[in-house]
């Protein structure tokens, strides 16, 4: 393939760039951000217990960013701009808050069994939270 052969590739990664790089670096800010409202409604403290050595905080936190990384990974699929990313992205965090209530009405006091390091607990949440994150990213690609 000459150099005119690679002149459609080269305007074809100029032009879409710009665009990955919007989209990815806005779903990176909204994942960390989700994050952080996440671990700020939670009434433990995950970071301070991972720090300690406790692995239900860890597997709980871990099915939390899944849980919205996948559905935000849809969603990228199917965005037509930023806001959509960000709208998305603020549904996404809301539905995973949602889900982490429910689980607690059924698990019954779910934040100390994370705290006192309840594995099966934790196992059962993030598993929940997974489940969840396929559903709405296949509701998001649709």
């Amino acid at each position: 393939m000459g150099a005119d052969g690679m002149e459609p590739v080269v305007q074809s990664l100029l032009a879409g760039l710009p665009v990955l790089l919007l989209h990815l670096g806005l779903s990176l800010l909204i994942l960390f951000a989700a994050l952080l409202i996440y671990m700020a409604l939670t009434p433990h403290n995950e970071l301070r217990l991972i720090r300690d050595g406790n692995r239900s905080a860890a597997v709980s936190l871990g099915g939390a960013a899944l849980g919205l990384a996948i559905p935000m990974a849809a969603s990228l699929s199917a965005s037509i701009n930023g806001w959509d990313v960000v709208i998305w992205g603020v549904v996404i965090l809301a539905i995973q808050v949602l889900l982490f209530k429910l689980a607690d009405l059924v698990l019954k006091d779910l934040p100390r069994r994370i705290e006192r390091d309840e594995m099966p607990a934790a196992l059962l949440l993030a598993a929940l939270k997974v489940a969840v994150a396929l559903l709405v990213a296949a509701a998001v690609a649709g």
